[in-house]
């Protein structure tokens, strides 16, 4: 129990980091209706672009904001091939997550570089401070969401993942609003991707795979657990607040023995339950209302 419970503020720091990439996930998946998978790849292009500029020499939070220009252009790359060239949005992704994969190696000049001895922003060997700067940038970047997204342009992302056909009769250029939401969508995921190689202390061309499941996690597992109510910005902090529970879920599970190969395997479950509650909750009211309404009669 105390290894559990020692766990936890590592967990919690980690969660906030992938809470990052959560938003850039909620961006595309409940707002823009698209199912984005070049997040697979933009998370490891941040992380080794932000890896590389450090040993540049390059100010670690400097090379986060190339971190995130990186990742935007990763956006970039998809929202034209799915409004240019006209490739499903699912397959549009892949393919620049497939690309990404050589970019990402060609960046590192190799499959893994260490950041050892090098200044980083946040550490994973001083936790307290990576509490503190982590729940800082989620702060931060809540608020420049739910300012931009108040926006007249901001409105037109939204309005374009409701209603598309009622968006364009408006005069607005929908595909123009989706590679915006593409572009700002990894452009979180780049950021994110910058701020885990600096805090796991290395970049890997394989440590974005699977981070579209734990972004849906998180987004899932925040709307089932506090719900989609209240206001824009209690929606972004109940996303982060998914992905911390998550991590801290997964570290539970590791703690209590579970192997690491199966972890994949159990994000993949956790997503599937996650996703099925809504279904499940809607068949069980309907069990429950038909035999009142069959007794009325």
């Amino acid at each position: 129990m105390g290894g559990i419970l020692a766990s936890i503020p590592g967990a919690t720091a980690q969660g906030l980091i992938w809470g990052v990439m959560a938003l850039g996930v909620y961006v595309t998946y409940k707002l823009l209706d698209i199912a984005d998978l070049t997040v697979d790849s933009s998370l490891c292009t941040g992380g080794a672009t932000s890896a590389m500029l450090i040993l540049a020499g390059f100010h670690p939070i400097v090379s986060l904001l190339f971190a995130a220009l990186a990742g935007m252009a990763a956006g970039l790359v998809t929202g034209f091939l799915h409004t240019r060239l006209r490739i499903p949005a699912i397959l549009a992704g892949i393919l620049t997550q497939l690309g990404l994969y050589s970019i990402n190696l060609r960046i590192m000049g190799k499959s893994s570089v260490a950041l050892l001895r090098q200044p980083v922003v946040i550490s994973l060997g001083n936790i307290p401070m990576a509490l503190a700067i982590g729940f800082l940038v989620i702060v931060a970047v809540i608020a420049v969401l739910y300012w931009f997204f108040g926006t007249e342009l901001g409105c037109a992302i939204r309005a374009t993942g409701n209603n598309r056909k009622m968006v364009r009769a408006q005069g607005v250029n929908t595909d123009s609003m989706k590679i915006i939401g593409l572009v700002l969508s990894n452009g979180l995921v780049g950021f994110a991707g910058g701020f885990l190689a600096q805090y796991q202390g290395s970049a890997n061309v394989n440590m974005g795979r699977g981070a579209i499941v734990i972004g849906l996690a998180s987004v899932i597992i925040g709307e089932v657990v506090f719900g989609a109510r209240f206001n824009f910005a209690y929606q972004l902090s109940s996303i982060v607040a998914g992905s911390v529970i998550y991590q801290i879920v997964i570290a539970f599970v590791l703690q209590l023995g579970l192997s690491t190969e199966d972890m994949k395997l159990f994000s993949a479950v956790t997503v599937a339950l996650a996703l099925s509650i809504p279904t499940l909750q809607k068949k069980f009211t309907k069990t429950k209302i038909a035999p009142v309404a069959a007794g009325k009669e």
